[in-house]
């Protein structure tokens, strides 16, 4: 039986407040039937605090003002869990799927996310991991990706952001998702660390990922890698989900589907 299609939409670096619109007006055309694929977002953000629906005060050390002070966005969400940064270099996924059509249990849901994330690490030769009673994917004790979701209807908004080759010194004004000394890390610093630290295999178990990164290393560019690992997540994400990724322009989702992104 043919897997049903996945639209994967590369929409680049985007403000977060036109992704979130974005996102939310294509919830409401799949809830309307208007669209009739489940839809994968990739894309990354200008730095921003994002404020999940669980946020604690001991997850906020700075006031939103004083981050706001430093250049950081702050902004309120409907998804599930505590405060996480975004920013460029962060591949960012916003899964649009109708659980009708899957399975209508958000646990399940939330692991099947973290599945994808981890088949697609290890596809990079990344050994990532589950952390019992925790939401999120790591590597070696380190977190690496982020998971918060929302549903309306049985259809999804919100998902993961995974760590790339972005900067990691805004994570230090937050407590990141409410965990206490959690330490984050990024694809780039666990591939391209020393070699008594790289994962066994000395990273990519695929010849042509392996050449891709080092190959974007000596250029001194990072943008190789982040397509690299793009790629490897959205082949894993349609092999956990049963669906077969199609990259696909936003208007042949929607007829005037400009109006829905806003920029």
């Amino acid at each position: 039986m043919t897997a049903a299609p996945l639209a994967v939409v590369s929409l680049g670096r985007i403000r977060y407040a036109e992704a979130d619109a974005l996102q939310h007006s294509l919830c409401q055309e799949r809830i309307a039937g208007r669209i009739d694929r489940d839809i994968l977002l990739l894309l990354e953000h200008e730095p921003t605090i994002t404020l999940g629906r669980g946020t604690r005060p001991s997850s906020l050390p700075l006031a939103p003002e004083e981050l706001k002070r430093r250049g950081l966005t702050v902004v309120e969400v409907d998804r599930g869990g505590d405060v996480t940064w975004h920013g460029p270099g962060q591949l960012v996924g916003y899964p649009i799927l109708d659980l009708t059509a899957h399975r209508r249990d958000l646990h399940w849901y939330l692991r099947q996310l973290e599945a994808a994330l981890i088949l697609g690490l290890q596809r990079l030769g990344l050994p990532a991991e589950r952390n019992p009673g925790l939401t999120g994917v790591w590597t070696g004790g380190r977190k690496i990706a982020s998971i918060g979701i929302h549903v309306r209807q049985w259809v999804t908004t919100h998902g993961f952001a995974l760590n790339v080759n972005n900067r990691l010194d805004d994570f230090g004004l937050i407590v990141p998702c409410g965990i206490d000394e959690v330490v984050m890390t990024t694809v780039a610093d666990e591939l391209d660390g020393p070699a008594t630290e790289r994962p066994s295999g000395a990273a990519c178990r695929d010849p042509a990922v392996r050449e891709s990164f080092w190959a974007a290393r000596r250029l001194g560019g990072s943008a190789d890698l982040w397509e690299t690992v793009s790629r490897s997540v959205t082949e894993s994400f349609g092999q956990v989900f049963d669906l077969s990724p199609v990259l696909t322009v936003m208007e042949e989702l929607v007829p005037g589907a400009a109006a829905l992104r806003i920029r």
